[in-house]
């Protein structure tokens, strides 16, 4: 069931309990088919990275997923908050889910570690900017990832991750890479192709492409420990809800 023949889009969606999938008028059966498979199975190796159910992959059925529709030239893939859609291109979107799905839980987790991230908040942007914090062990976790992304070893100034983002805003005029939601959604992809298995329709580029080679990803030290960081959260994330699904039977 996990080759790409044998997959469908149904498939996908019964297997995660997504919200909803949809697949764009222009894309052909066959297309549609090949994607599948590999949507199947990017989304069961991402949920064995993150040691978790399959709920958590679709955000306790909350996300929904879209294929070939719409888009903007040279957008590979995209997260619409306002409707909680991940999408992704049909010729350019390989290699972007881990990326996309990192923003779609990061807004999710806006609201659950937050008193007031807002409805559009990422929890990334609401720690960087001390919102008030809900207290719980996992929310402690996630803290940790936030901060050895964002700041040095020691707390107490920007990362290096932080400043080459930041440089290289400043070079293209935009204000785009040093964004707290986009950084944690690069070093989430280092964190995913890190591990294994290795998949590159889930995450590929951080590690040979330009933007590794600017600094844009993770590098040495500060890669380790953002690993190890993710590691923890999403091990102790993964067990609280196996055990949640295993009291509700």
């Amino acid at each position: 069931m996990t080759t790409e023949q044998a997959v469908s889009f149904v498939t996908v969606r019964r297997r995660f309990d997504f919200r909803s999938i949809e697949v764009g008028r222009w894309v052909t059966p066959s297309e549609r088919d090949r994607a599948a498979g590999r949507f199947y199975q990017a989304l069961c190796d991402l949920m064995t990275i993150l040691r978790g159910p399959e709920h958590l992959i679709s955000l306790r059925s909350s996300l929904g997923l879209q294929y070939g529709i719409g888009g903007q030239l040279g957008v590979a893939a995209h997260y619409i908050p306002a409707t909680r859609q991940l999408a992704l291109a049909k010729n350019a979107g390989a290699g972007s889910l881990a990326h996309e799905w990192f923003h779609a839980f990061d807004h999710y987790m806006g609201g659950k570690a937050y008193r007031d991230a807002g409805k559009f908040g990422f929890a990334s942007s609401a720690w960087l900017n001390s919102r008030n914090p809900k207290a719980h062990p996992l929310n402690d976790r996630l803290t940790a990832c936030f901060q050895s992304i964002l700041l040095t070893e020691d707390g107490t100034a920007p990362s290096s991750l932080f400043q080459a983002s930041q440089e290289a805003d400043q070079r293209l005029k935009v204000v785009y890479y040093a964004k707290p939601e986009e950084l944690c959604a690069r070093a989430f992809e280092a964190f995913v192709e890190d591990s294994q298995p290795r998949n590159s329709f889930l995450v590929r580029g951080s590690v040979h492409s330009d933007e590794a080679k600017a600094g844009l990803y993770p590098q040495g030290a500060q890669r380790e420990q953002i690993n190890d960081a993710f590691q923890n959260y999403f091990a102790a994330l993964g067990a609280a809800l196996y055990r949640e699904q295993a009291k509700a039977g």
